[in-house]
């Protein structure tokens, strides 16, 4: 669920009608808790500590870290996804993961890999004892693979406070048709089954967003919904953070008139911020390190929710 198993509760409990403008600034530096690529961070709090999935490498399908405290000091210690699932492409690529932990003790691992059929992005999922794996690839077809979405990234998962999980996602849009839309669906117990249709949540349609609109992330507080999504091109140093709030996490998400995470906002500390994760007071993040385009750090922000609107630092 982007706060897993458990629900922030802010101080000041007040139902916003619609959405409200972010902190101009954080209040704290972000703090850099791996200073090597480790793009579109997942962070999963356990009894046994902390981990932390990323987006894969030429080497390592799904890179996998550890950290006994919030703050770290984080480690990269190997590769999560213990085989390519029947359906993936071996070299395609293995994006954006999240991992949840069912009721019944099972790890879930959710990923993005490209199709043997057709070359397009599609969701899967793999399964562990452990939080750290290995995972073994769950079944010889995708999870998710919806032909009219031109590509599907970005799973995140979310547990309501009646137990309901629920699988987010991205679809990828195409010039010529739908624009990048994020979506979520109802899961059956074992976590890789729906009940019932898909719901829209939102979809691009700001000038700011660049057609993109990606890496879904849900908080529940005490009355609303936070949808916290990337958008812009990932590429680029405007690519940036914002949130949307809802009364149910079915909609209608408003969004914040405002960026939460940008190279500005961040007064230039993190280069393109996004891929946030919400998990024990603390959001995640990727950033371009060394001013370059080739690797991106994990980040970490201390987050509060006041009256239902997050505040950093």
């Amino acid at each position: 669920m982007r706060l897993k198993d458990f629900l922030l509760v802010p101080v000041i409990a007040i139902a916003a009608a619609f959405a409200v403008a972010p902190e101009a600034a954080a209040v704290s530096a972000p703090r850099l808790l791996l200073n090597q690529d480790f793009p579109d961070p997942d962070v999963v709090k356990t009894a046994w500590g902390y981990f932390a999935f990323a987006t894969g490498t030429k080497t390592t399908r799904i890179p996998m870290a550890g950290a006994t405290a919030v703050d770290g000091p984080w480690r990269v210690t190997g590769d999560a996804l213990g085989a390519v699932p029947a359906w993936a492409k071996p070299d395609g690529g293995f994006w954006a993961p999240d991992v949840t932990q069912l009721a019944d003790g099972t790890f879930v691992l959710y990923f993005s890999a490209a199709s043997k059929a057709g070359g397009e992005m599609c969701l899967g999922a793999a399964t562990a004892k452990k939080a750290e794996g290995p995972y073994t690839p769950a079944g010889d077809h995708p999870l998710v693979c919806e032909p009219g979405d031109h590509g599907d990234i970005d799973p995140q998962t979310f547990v309501d406070a009646d137990g309901a999980r629920y699988l987010l996602y991205k679809s990828d849009g195409a010039p010529t048709g739908p624009p990048s839309a994020i979506w979520a669906q109802k899961l059956q117990a074992d976590g890789r089954t729906f009940a019932g249709a898909r719901t829209e949540l939102l979809r691009s349609d700001l000038t700011a967003e660049k057609s993109v609109v990606e890496a879904p992330s849900v908080v529940k507080t005490a009355s609303r919904y936070l949808l916290f999504y990337s958008a812009d091109t990932f590429e680029s140093t405007g690519y940036h953070t914002c949130y949307a709030t809802a009364p149910t996490l079915g909609g209608a998400f408003v969004k914040a008139d405002g960026k939460f995470l940008s190279t500005d906002l961040l007064g230039g500390k993190v280069d393109a911020p996004g891929g946030a994760d919400v998990v024990d007071g603390h959001i995640f993040f990727h950033g371009w390190l060394g001013g370059g385009r080739t690797a991106r750090g994990l980040y970490s922000l201390p987050i509060t929710f006041p009256g239902d609107v997050p505040q950093l630092g």
